[in-house]
């Protein structure tokens, strides 16, 4: 942990990095509630082209979201905790990993809100008795931009992936922050020090990023597997490759990452069995073993249908020809969502002449409109091997 001190405050600083170390964090700065910049004028801009895709939270709660004074007229100061969560191995090795499927790092344990918040409820709640001041404490879930704050506050910068980055702590960063009514000194806002790289949008697989430091949501994997709700556009389904909880490939290729201080012992560990979890088990998920299997994960949030539409579009890329049966099973499922999946990945899997025994079997008794679709746009490019991804 990096103390920096100032001329002023240097008691209670001191007291904020020594509770950052004890709860697991790597660092906390501090800038002023009247710190959000532009922030107001991108956001506007973000939603105005349509990037938040169906993200209506963003716009509902816009004005909130650009100014900590309009979420709470009260807070002077926001004190902002940083810890990394880097893996430790490549998380790009799995990608290769065909019938295995990748789940983001990030998720790969216990929800990291429900970990950082207690944490940092238990530092607010010490600091208002030492301060006699009011606070709120925020983690991802409330309208705060905590990735501009935090560059206002010193930790890092915005990198060209729109993500966080430091130089001391890399692209993997989990964020929180503490509002309080009491007037702390603020910290140096960090430059840019991405220079001339680009690695992080030359390896985004859709193509996600319009422009450096600009984000279209609707084209990013991980909002794919984790916002949308329907089916995943046909456009991006070979691009998603076995990628089926979000995506690391922008935050893994950062070269900032090898100055990154290795995790230590309170930093939140990957489960094993979320490591390279096989897509032949994660098919046969129903309702209650996909609750027990992610109980306490961020994973459980999206619901079966939707993480076993992703695995779906996974088996549809693996090349592996024994997921047939477990696809063949999910053609039946009670989701629409399930079986509209099912149907593209048996189509890119079980080869024309079984494809239309299954088409003849299965599609008859199909009621959904949008299940139908699949059926009738898989019957068609079936035997064109070529489809374009992009």
């Amino acid at each position: 942990m990096e103390i920096v001190t100032h001329s002023r405050d240097d008691k209670l600083r001191q007291w904020l990095a020594e509770k950052a170390c004890e709860h697991g964090f790597d660092t906390v700065r501090i800038t002023t509630a009247a710190a959000s910049g532009d922030q107001s004028d991108n956001l506007a801009s973000y939603l105005a082209k349509g990037y938040h895709g169906t993200m209506g939270w963003m716009a509902d709660t816009a004005e909130r979201r650009s100014d900590p004074r309009v979420l709470w007229p009260q807070v002077k100061s926001v004190i902002v905790f940083a810890m990394n969560y880097g893996p430790d191995r490549n998380p790009l090795k799995i990608l290769g990993k065909k019938s295995r499927g990748a789940i983001s790092v990030y998720a790969q344990n216990r929800d990291y809100h429900d970990i950082i918040k207690g944490r940092l409820k238990t530092i607010a709640g010490q600091l208002a008795a030492k301060t006699a001041s009011e606070v709120k404490v925020f983690v991802d879930t409330a309208p705060v931009m905590e990735k501009p704050l935090a560059a206002a506050a010193g930790i890092g910068w915005q990198g060209k992936h729109t993500n966080l980055v430091s130089r001391q702590h890399g692209s993997w960063l989990f964020l929180g922050s503490i509002f309080t009514t009491a007037s702390i000194g603020p910290d140096r806002s960090e430059i840019d020090h991405c220079g001339s790289c680009r690695a992080c949008l030359d390896i985004c697989p859709t193509d996600a990023f319009p422009a450096p430091y600009k984000i279209d949501a609707r084209r990013c994997i991980s909002y794919l597997t984790i916002e949308h709700k329907g089916q995943i556009p046909h456009q991006f389904r070979i691009a998603m490759g076995n990628r089926i909880y979000g995506c690391d490939d922008c935050l893994a290729v950062c070269p900032w990452n090898k100055f990154a201080a290795t995790a230590s012992e309170v930093k939140l560990k990957a489960r094993e069995d979320l490591r390279e979890p096989e897509l032949a088990d994660l098919l046969l998920l129903d309702d209650p073993s996909f609750r027990r299997l992610f109980s306490g994960s961020p994973i459980k949030r999206i619901g079966r249908d939707r993480f076993v539409r992703n695995c779906l579009i996974a088996a549809g890329n693996s090349g592996d020809d024994s997921l047939i049966g477990s696809c063949k099973l999910l053609l039946g499922d009670t989701s629409p969502l399930v079986r509209g999946a099912a149907v593209w990945a048996l189509g890119r899997l079980a080869g024309h002449s079984k494809f239309e025994a299954l088409r003849a079997q299965y599609q008859r008794g199909e009621t959904d409109e949008e299940v139908l679709a699949e059926w009738k746009m898989s019957a068609e490019s079936i035997s064109r091997p070529n489809e374009v991804a992009l």
